[in-house]
């Protein structure tokens, strides 16, 4: 229909804190707080930032995972549509809008919407030991999306197992199994098979290497790119390790305290860039030879409090170019050459 399969329009995801003998509402968790984001088909968008900053969150909401708080999440629709239904929002139209977005944004969804957007849309978890029941045959652990979502006849299902299976480096051998009879890069392929299952167009990767050794990260890896190319898959792969996804991601979205700060392609996010906090990030990476002469920038400070966070910029306080403007204007995501935004005031300056 689209190059674009997931458009996202001021998204929010905030957790309540209640407090005192009532357990009235006193403040909220803003996880997530105004994120604009668009994921094209068959694209590997990394998510990267530190511990807390929002990105499994922001994942998780889009698959619809946790309830957002508002904004909208458009899956597969045309662009001429979203953009009408974005233009009675903002011309006050709320009723007409509201009726659009029923049909079209999945935060929406409910009953048989909701059951047929499960079909499309899947996760890959960071621990398998964790997110394999133990209890359960690998056979049955793969079956059961195919079963939830009556996609094939019962007499079928060990044939689509099987030919799942194979796809991602098992065998016939190891339907008969449970979980703990493999090793972690076997259970994160068993992980990957389920996944697949019913046909998905988007996977969110919620750090699907972190929990294995070295050397097999580098296969999981490997393997997830392959079916990226055969099934023209759509990844989200959130992840701490800047390598992982500068070998994986077309793109690479930094997120710092529910916000994105800089957004832009693999390459030149890498050589070119421009928000003070990449700078930060990309200089922890480790470099083997102890002569290179690399510049580490460390922050001040630790992340702030998302509860109460910073007004205007949220970095500056452990910005070292924070002026002003930044503690009085919040700074808004700003398109540059190409397909490069920044969030930032003094970019040009830095």
């Amino acid at each position: 229909m689209t190059d674009t399969l997931i458009d996202i329009r001021q998204l929010k995801k905030y957790y309540p804190i209640r407090g005192g003998v009532f357990k009235r509402h006193i403040a909220d968790v803003k996880a997530v707080d105004g994120v604009d984001l668009r994921l094209s088909r068959a694209e590997c968008l990394g998510l990267v930032g530190e511990s807390g900053c929002g990105k499994t969150t922001l994942g998780k909401t889009i698959l619809r995972l946790h309830p957002s708080t508002s904004g909208r999440i458009y899956f597969d629709r045309p662009p001429d549509e979203i953009e009408e239904a974005e233009a009675r929002l903002a011309a006050g139209k709320r009723r007409e809008g509201e009726g659009m977005l029923k049909e079209m944004d999945i935060c929406r969804f409910r009953g048989r919407q909701l059951l047929e957007l499960r079909q499309k849309v899947q996760i890959v978890f960071q621990d398998p030991s964790n997110s394999l029941s133990p209890r359960m045959l690998i056979k049955n652990i793969v079956a059961e999306p195919l079963v939830a979502q009556r996609l094939v006849k019962p007499r079928e299902i060990e044939g689509r197992v099987l030919e799942l299976l194979e796809k991602v480096g098992l065998s016939k051998e190891h339907m008969m199994r449970y979980p703990h009879e493999f090793s972690g890069g076997q259970r994160q392929r068993i992980a990957i098979a389920r996944a697949l299952a019913t046909n998905p167009q988007f996977i969110l990767m919620d750090e699907p290497t972190s929990a294995l050794d070295v050397s097999v990260q580098a296969q999981i890896l490997n393997l997830l790119k392959k079916l990226q190319s055969e099934l023209r898959l759509t990844y989200l792969f959130v992840t701490h390790h800047l390598l992982v996804v500068k070998y994986t991601a077309d793109r690479i979205a930094v997120m710092y305290l529910g916000k994105i700060v800089e957004l832009g392609r693999t390459e030149e996010l890498f050589v070119r860039p421009l928000h003070p906090y990449t700078r930060a990030l990309l200089s922890a990476i480790p470099v083997p030879d102890p002569d290179s002469g690399k510049e580490r920038i460390i922050l001040s400070g630790d992340v702030p409090n998302p509860v109460n966070p910073p007004r205007a910029c949220r970095f500056h306080p452990r910005c070292p170019h924070a002026r002003d403007i930044c503690r009085e204007s919040e700074p808004v995501l700003e398109e540059l050459d190409g397909d490069h935004r920044v969030a930032c005031h003094r970019w040009r300056e830095i």
